[in-house]
């Protein structure tokens, strides 16, 4: 998934401004503006950082924060982006006791497991796929 949506903004050496991630994601702008606001409304967010690491590599990422806990990632693509979440084990049992859409269920089943927690990510293509992440970010600020 990652080779076939590379982030917008690989090698950039400033995070992109808002007009170039609205530029950037087309169609999905306001889909990028919906999960940004919804969710730093319902999930109390206190901070948005652009971060760039090893940025000619993964591009930029937009996390929101919990006072200092990420509790997501927004990644822009062309036309489209990625949205990421690191569960803990407790979150993970949570996520897998809930019920979403076959395809977010099968990137859960495989989502890959690193030391820091379970990396779960989605393609946000529709807006279809908006409820299954603001269910997602609720978990994962909830645990």
């Amino acid at each position: 998934m990652a080779n076939e949506f590379p982030n917008a903004f690989l090698g950039k050496s400033q995070p992109p401004s808002s007009s170039e991630v609205d530029a950037a994601l087309g169609p999905t702008a306001p889909l990028w503006k919906e999960i940004v606001e919804r969710i730093t409304r319902d999930e109390a967010i206190t901070a948005q950082e652009w971060k760039g690491i090893c940025v000619k590599k993964y591009g930029w990422s937009l996390r929101l924060q919990q006072k200092k806990r990420n509790i997501v990632y927004l990644s822009p693509c062309a036309g489209c982006f990625r949205v990421a979440f690191v569960f803990g084990d407790k979150a993970m049992r949570a996520v897998r006791d809930d019920s979403f859409p076959e395809a977010v269920t099968k990137v859960i089943a495989t989502a890959p497991k690193y030391p820091e927690g379970t990396g779960v990510r989605l393609l946000v293509k529709r807006r279809s796929d908006l409820p299954a992440i603001f269910k997602l970010a609720h978990i994962k600020q909830a645990s």
